[in-house]
């Protein structure tokens, strides 16, 4: 019996773009995601591409991200965090001269932000989504694509609209940037509720990813638990997260980036040096952020850290590497007796965990990488060649689920502020929903008018901002992109109401938040469900090898 690894990195970043500021803090989110995850990730498939190693991934890339990464304001920004990160390792160096442990870890810091330099300038001529579907084109990867503004689904299940217009401007995007329609597309947080399947299906989507739990608290019990995908009643297949194997990777308590061995992400000198040396890397006034120069090891469940050594840490990847296929393996032998086909393992992950949280992620992965590539016993896979493969398959509806904490809801709606933004913002969908109603088919610049409007509705789903404010991380900026979202959809609401566009509004909301380009707010009016999806009306699918 074979093991078959399907392995789905979601790589996802809520909307943030403020060129009013030469300089935002929240926007260092996308610089360090990009810097420590996104190149790190892609130069490592590329060696191994050029290595002559076959591979089979799936890579899930949000809309709001895909748009940022394509921006050309962001990325010129992007080259400006990177070379500073160059200019602060200079100083490292000089400052760890006596030094030589710390001194090499500073120079190991300064050469990798340098080589990203390079590769994102040279390979990805200035856009990663470049790299991306270069190994998509090649057939190392599978890329798809997740809601518009990675809005939490479940919440809106009485919205079929709002829902729609998630899914489709999602699928638009993904075209517009990669020419070709995904075939697979991620549900975020791994958001089911029985029926979103149909809005998938109109679509023209063939796969999603679900929760562990969602097959398992199924009415129907699948036959072959989560180690093969099911069907959903109208066609769709849904390949559910193997729980067990990916915690051994994803548990930040019990799994390998909790070794002691790893580098400690949370000790850096942005925090630990004095004031005066790092303020030309941090923000205005005095605001300290993470550099990425970060000098000690997890250690263990203490505050006195021990040295970080790459060398210790890199013999650990390997282990860690053997000891993930090892469980495997041991997996699939304990189910020969009671499976009738190769097990497949759905191994989800967010593509941020490799490099930025956990450094050593991509090290590991290569290796992960490397040894399945030399064996016949166990595979990587990506579901559409599973799909196409004609394997069996049971036909069943999921359970309402998701990844978040508790396997459900509870992340996105359980304090006072996420109950009292989402009534706004469904409240705001259907203000949305009248004004595309009333208005229909405008040109000019009541289109656009409303075309932001649309815009602004999305970005207000967005299910980043509740989590944030559970999290009671960036609380108050997260409250000001709701606020802002709501009171930008009512202005251009009242100004409809009398018949009136804010010109000046729209032009400065249009150059501020520019995503979806394509968008067409006729999504919000009832009558765009009664149609076909009109996202698919030219053939964009590309063969998949």
């Amino acid at each position: 019996m074979k093991s078959r690894m399907n392995f789905i990195f979601h790589a996802h970043l809520p909307f943030v773009r403020h060129p009013e500021f030469p300089k935002f803090l929240e926007e260092d989110w996308l610089y360090e995601a990009i810097n420590e995850s996104y190149l790190p990730l892609l130069r490592m498939l590329y060696k191994l591409r050029n290595k002559g190693t076959s591979y089979h991934l799936t890579f899930s890339l949000s809309p709001t991200l895909c748009s940022m990464l394509s921006d050309n304001l962001l990325c010129e920004r992007f080259v400006g965090y990177i070379n500073s990160r160059i200019e602060l390792g200079n100083l490292e160096i000089d400052r760890l001269s006596n030094e030589p442990d710390m001194q090499k870890l500073a120079l190991m810091y300064r050469d990798n932000a340098k080589k990203n330099l390079q590769f994102f300038q040279e390979e990805c001529k200035g856009n990663i989504l470049n790299a991306f579907n270069a190994l998509s084109n090649e057939g190392f990867l599978e890329l798809i694509t997740t809601a518009a503004t990675h809005a939490y689904l479940p919440i809106y299940k009485n919205s079929p609209l709002a829902v729609n217009a998630q899914i489709e401007t999602g699928l638009i995007q993904h075209i517009r940037l990669f020419d070709r329609s995904p075939e697979g597309f991620w549900l975020p947080e791994c958001g089911y509720y029985p029926t979103l399947e149909e809005l998938l299906k109109r679509n023209n989507v063939k796969w999603t990813s679900l929760a562990a739990h969602s097959l398992l608290l199924s009415e129907d019990k699948p036959q072959r638990g989560n180690y093969a995908p099911v069907k959903c009643p109208n066609g769709l297949w849904c390949f559910a997260r193997d729980n067990n194997l990916t915690s051994l990777v994803w548990s930040a308590t019990d799994g390998y980036p909790a070794d002691p061995c790893y580098r400690e992400f949370y000790r850096d000198i942005g925090y630990d040096l004095d004031i005066n040396y790092v303020r030309p890397f941090i923000h205005e006034p005095d605001v300290r952020v993470f550099t990425g120069f970060k000098y000690w090891a997890v250690t263990g469940k203490t505050a006195q850290k021990v040295p970080y050594s790459p060398e210790v840490a890199a013999e650990k990847t390997k282990e860690h590497a053997e000891d993930f296929l090892k469980n495997v393996r041991n997996r699939t032998l304990s189910l020969e007796a009671s499976l009738d086909c190769d097990p497949v393992y759905t191994l989800s992950f967010d593509a941020e965990l490799f490099g930025h949280w956990w450094f050593e992620g991509v090290m590991w992965l290569e290796h992960v990488i490397t040894s399945t590539a030399k064996q016949k016993d166990i595979e990587l896979i990506t579901p559409s060649v599973y799909i196409a493969e004609g394997n069996p398959v049971q036909t069943m509806t999921p359970a309402f689920s998701s990844w978040g904490e508790g396997g459900c809801s509870q992340v996105w709606v359980d304090t006072a502020s996420n109950s009292t933004f989402v009534k706004h913002t469904i409240k705001s969908i259907e203000r949305m929903s009248e004004i595309a109603v009333k208005f229909p088919n405008q040109k000019s610049l009541k289109q656009r008018f409303l075309n932001q409007a649309a815009r602004e509705t999305l970005l207000l789903m967005s299910s980043d901002w509740p989590f944030i404010m559970h999290n009671h991380t960036s609380e108050e900026y997260a409250k000001k992109r709701l606020t802002g979202h709501i009171q930008n959809l009512n202005l251009v609401y009242d100004n409809m109401t009398k018949n009136a566009v804010n010109t000046e509004w729209l032009v400065k909301a249009e150059k501020r938040n520019n995503i979806f380009p394509q968008i067409d707010y006729n999504m919000f009016n009832p009558e765009h469900l009664k149609k076909d999806s009109p996202v698919f009306t030219t053939d964009f699918t590309s063969e998949q090898k």
